[in-house]
């Protein structure tokens, strides 16, 4: 079956959902990236377009500023970083598997599923917390991670709104862990670790989340688990910023000393101190460029 043999128009005359997959699959992997992005980005919209309208924190529009840059930031990162991250990835599995001795793999690797599943989201969570906490702390590192920061209205597909290479970053942190403890490596009957990808699926779809324009605070369980009360503390431009950075257990805030959770306010205003250039291009070539130094 060739690429040139899919059409859309194969719906309309009773085409199997199992024969229009197959055309799908039969496309390049570039165009079946793009389709999988969009069908992702279409199940997000009909998540939290309506959460944002029922539950919101701010009036926002749904068009808002910068939303057009925002959809350009979820494609760019659901296809670069990808290609970014395999050699690098590759490169910890080796030393790492050198380096962890071999009773750790044997012993993680008799775990239960759910049981390595549940250890990788914590540990892969302090990985994170600290690659999280050091594009804050690094100026060098900043220069990518401001951009993250720079949005001055907040909601789910600000999650997105990140350079390449930050994205990876930050990442490769939380993967790091997981090899040094034996966590990464695969499970009877799959061919891929499922560790390493359970922790970014999961991270990635609560990234959306703690970004959404709502006014969720979770009460207690906020101690437990990121909500987007603690993670718009993350993004405010005042006096409190440089809190809050674990993506989804608050507890690595408590423990190490920048958990910040006022029980009603919410942050006044967001973005950084620092001018930004609107557009995508000019953002992504932003940190190569001579920088204002980072201001508290």
């Amino acid at each position: 079956m060739g690429t040139a043999s899919f059409s859309f128009s194969g719906i309309l005359v009773g085409y199997s959902m199992h024969d229009i997959l197959e055309q799908i699959m039969d496309l390049p992997p570039f165009v079946v990236d793009i389709i999988r992005l969009s069908i992702w980005l279409f199940l997000l919209m009909l998540l939290f377009t309506p959460l944002e309208r029922l539950f919101a924190l701010r009036p926002q529009k749904i068009f808002r500023k910068s939303f057009f840059v925002d959809l350009g930031y979820f494609f760019l990162n659901g296809l670069l970083p990808k290609f970014l991250l395999v050699f690098p990835a590759a490169a910890i599995a080796w030393v790492m598997h050198r380096l962890v001795p071999g009773a750790v793999h044997h012993w993680t690797a008799s775990l239960p599923l759910g049981a390595r599943l549940a250890a990788a989201l914590v540990v892969g969570e302090v990985g994170f917390y600290w690659g999280h906490r050091w594009t804050h702390e690094i100026p060098l590192l900043w220069r990518f991670h401001s951009i993250h920061h720079a949005p001055e209205e907040i909601d789910w597909l600000v999650s997105s709104h990140a350079h390449p290479f930050d994205f990876v970053f930050v990442r490769l942190c939380g993967i790091v862990p997981l090899y040094a403890v034996g966590l990464a490596q695969p499970v009877a009957g799959m061919q891929l670790d499922a560790a390493p990808l359970f922790f970014l699926l999961v991270g990635s779809m609560w990234g959306f989340f703690i970004h959404a324009n709502l006014r969720w605070r979770f009460g207690w369980l906020s101690l437990l688990v990121a909500t987007p009360a603690f993670h718009h503390w993350h993004h405010t431009n005042d006096e409190h910023v440089d809190k809050n950075y674990a993506s989804m257990l608050p507890i690595m805030d408590i423990l190490f000393g920048s958990w910040y959770m006022p029980r009603k306010q919410w942050p006044p205003v967001y973005g950084i101190k620092t001018p930004m250039p609107p557009g995508l291009l000019a953002q992504t070539v932003h940190p190569f460029l001579p920088q204002e130094e980072k201001v508290d």
